[in-house]
């Protein structure tokens, strides 16, 4: 059986802007609240392979992993994967994103499948993956609106 979340948030901001500023990974930590580092190992085309580094969780311990990833710009979306799976069996990611009124539908959907000897079954990761993943979420839609913001009133000054 493989476990699945599905969540999606609308923003507003050209899908431009929320294409590569949610695509630059080398700056996912002052995009995601969750990650202390992303450290960028291998780009090949339209894949990057990197190391996403959590800050220490409430035991002090430091979680990391390897993922890859793979943009479809012509498509509007992404495929990625944990290389090093760490607790789940695997981790598929698919991030897709639409235009729709009031700005652009970023959707997240995950499918995994957890160890045996993980910490947590697939239930009670769904439950952590789909309550995490909207607060990461709220803060992406309010960070990319703050840049499109600035962008427009840089845009909105008069030339002299």
């Amino acid at each position: 059986m493989t476990a699945r979340t599905d969540n999606s948030v609308v923003i507003d901001a050209p899908l431009d802007l929320v294409w590569s500023v949610t695509n630059d990974v080398a700056s996912w930590p002052r995009l995601f609240s969750e990650y202390a580092s992303a450290e960028i190992l291998e780009e090949r085309g339209d894949t990057v392979r990197f190391r996403l580094t959590l800050h220490p969780d409430e035991q002090g311990r430091v979680w990391s992993w390897v993922s890859e990833r793979t943009t479809d710009r012509d498509n509007l979306s992404v495929s990625a994967h944990r290389v090093e799976t760490g607790v789940f069996e695997f981790m598929n990611i698919r991030w897709t994103y639409e235009p729709v009124e009031g700005g652009v539908r970023m959707r997240w959907q995950q499918e995994f499948r957890m160890r045996p000897d993980a910490p947590l079954d697939d239930a009670a990761m769904t439950a952590r993956l789909n309550r995490n993943t909207a607060e990461q979420q709220r803060l992406i839609k309010e960070r990319v609106e703050a840049a499109a913001r600035v962008a427009t009133d840089a845009r909105d000054v008069p030339v002299r």
